[in-house]
């Protein structure tokens, strides 16, 4: 199995960025899906997640600003960053769980600067 995550770059702040991640191989019935960002110096922190038949969950400091979304039949999630800021700045992670095993996309760097 693995986890492709693409989609980030260079952005000033109060731009935008659509992170994708999409899984291959033997995967089935993904329950959990999500994002994680790791800033230098700090601990990967949970920024978005959805399970299907439930709303949303989202870290504070993004509310508002991100929305997560999946495509279940793609094993697909998205993350669509808008209103970004220089604290944001980091590696973003995606996260699948199926059957209780966590797979980990390779990671998509975020900078926001000016």
């Amino acid at each position: 199995v693995q986890l492709q995550a693409s989609g980030g770059g260079l952005v000033q702040p109060g731009g935008s960025l659509r992170l994708s991640c999409v899984a291959s191989g033997s995967i089935y019935r993904i329950n959990v899906m999500g994002w994680y960002r790791q800033a230098p110096g700090k601990q990967r922190e949970l920024v978005a997640s959805i399970i299907p038949g439930r709303n949303p969950n989202y870290a504070d400091s993004v509310k508002g600003r991100f929305t997560i979304s999946r495509d279940s039949a793609k094993n697909t999630v998205h993350l669509q960053m808008n209103s970004l800021k220089p604290e944001g700045t980091a590696v973003y992670y995606c996260k699948m769980t199926s059957n209780g095993v966590n797979y980990w996309g390779q990671g998509t760097q975020v900078t926001v600067s000016s």
